[in-house]
């Protein structure tokens, strides 16, 4: 009697539990379940690729190093070509600039501006040829209106003359 008694305790207690929680027991035993599945894919994974790596052969690990040295060494030729051709550009720059200066200081020894510089090699020849003969004067320039018209000082133009106003503080508070 009493083997009834428990077994009818045991029922009723498991099917009150299932009855209030059943879908939460459920829901977490299948998130638990799912959870293990990819744990134990993420233990054997490296246990699988570290056997892969030593099943790889030399021969094609050594090509593969092989290649890549030869791709650096392409690259490294390219940049050593690229870095040449940049000396040579700041060398000629450099030329042109102190081609520059010594036409600048000739100019200043022969008296003209130093800001004029010869474009090309034979400006300078022309040049010097001119250099010999008289500059032009200078045409007058005559101011655009005549009287003496200045706006700001009040004299000699319209009828409105313009005065500054009064210095000190402003009145009013």
């Amino acid at each position: 009697m009493m083997a009834a008694g428990a077994n009818e305790f045991l029922h009723g207690t498991v099917g009150s539990l299932l009855a209030d929680y059943g879908w939460y027991i459920l829901f977490s035993s299948i998130a638990v379940y799912l959870l293990v599945q990819k744990l134990s894919k993420n233990f054997r994974r490296p246990s699988g690729s570290h056997l892969n790596a030593t099943a790889v052969e030399p021969d094609v690990v050594v090509r593969q190093q092989e290649a890549l040295i030869a791709s650096r060494l392409k690259m490294q030729e390219e940049l050593n070509a690229q870095a040449e051709k940049f000396k040579e550009k700041q060398k000629k720059l450099e030329e042109e600039k102190r081609r520059q200066k010594i036409a600048m200081w000739e100019n200043m020894q022969e008296g003209k501006s130093c800001k004029e510089t010869p474009k090309n090699n034979q400006e300078p020849e022309s040049a010097a040829s001119t250099s010999t003969a008289v500059p032009k004067p200078k045409p007058n320039r005559k101011p655009l209106r005549s009287g003496g018209y200045n706006p700001l000082s009040g004299e000699g133009g319209g009828t409105c003359s313009w005065r500054p106003g009064r210095r000190g503080p402003s009145s009013g508070g």
